[in-house]
């Protein structure tokens, strides 16, 4: 193999990697679902990566792909920069039987809120609008290439984020992680990135689910509404414990179906008898 063709001159993925990880990070929301969101997109997307890091352990290989199917999801533009460090941390892990593999979800996790964030603002709230207003204005004179013009003033700026992220994050995430490992600073932006995950996941229980009660009672003529004092003790409670409830439930194995079945039950017959709202 020819010098030219090794992306990192410390590890051993080739351009031919790089591009499969590019060209499946495409499919990130092709299998999207409320359990999982993306996870399964990203670990189709760095599953070679996985195959050819892991090609002598096919043990440490199934359980690289069990942590890569846990819950993921960002703005999908800037999503192979997660994936270009993810890719280096796996190849650190390899090497260092006393690398912290917990530390991996937790950088993505970690990674989710503020990258989905600038991916918003600039693929959603200005390359998109500018790609429609310059496609509008071609459609209205009769332009053929309306749609090509939007298609291109958009996908230009996407894929060049999606490439040279995942090379900036592979490159520049391999060598951030050895510093770090060697100033011992691991350790502490491992806490933090798992502080900021739980957190994360904390926002979203709060502006997904959110579970409320409507009951009321009426005690010497005063009207007493029980979701008042609920967050009193804490707001969303009802949704944070719905939520650790459902999550003891796949801790014990019990199968999905019969936990939508559960959740389908319990808000019938609490919308029917005023209890959940």
């Amino acid at each position: 193999m020819s010098k030219n063709n090794i992306v990192s001159a410390e590890n051993n993925l080739t351009k031919k990697d790089f591009r499969q990880i590019f060209w499946r990070s495409f499919t990130l929301l092709g299998s999207f679902n409320y359990e999982r969101m993306e996870g399964l997109g990203f670990l189709y997307a760095i599953r070679p990566a996985l195959r050819k890091i892991y090609k002598d352990d096919d043990e440490a290989y199934k359980t690289a792909m069990h942590r890569h199917m846990e819950a993921f999801n960002m703005t999908v533009a800037p999503s192979p920069f997660v994936m270009g460090i993810t890719v280096a941390m796996e190849e650190n892990a390899k090497r260092d039987p006393n690398f912290d593999v917990t530390s991996i979800n937790a950088i993505k996790v970690a990674l989710m809120g503020p990258l989905s964030g600038i991916g918003d603002t600039f693929f959603w709230g200005i390359f998109r609008i500018i790609a429609c207003a310059i496609g509008v204005s071609f459609a209205k004179e009769g332009n053929i290439i309306a749609p090509f013009a939007l298609l291109i003033l958009f996908n230009i700026p996407n894929f060049l984020t999606r490439w040279y992220g995942l090379k900036f994050g592979y490159r520049n995430g391999s060598t951030m992680l050895t510093q770090m490992e060697e100033s011992g600073k691991m350790e502490l932006f491992t806490y933090c990135a798992g502080i900021v995950g739980v957190a994360a996941v904390g926002c979203m229980i709060a502006s997904w689910v959110g579970l409320t009660s409507p009951l009321t009672f009426t005690i010497s003529g005063s009207k007493i509404v029980i979701q008042e004092y609920l967050d009193q003790v804490m707001p969303q409670l009802l949704s944070l414990t719905a939520t650790l409830i459902i999550f003891g439930c796949l801790r014990k194995k019990i199968k999905v179906v019969y936990i939508i079945l559960g959740i389908i039950v319990v808000g019938f017959l609490g919308g029917v008898f005023g209890i959940l709202g």
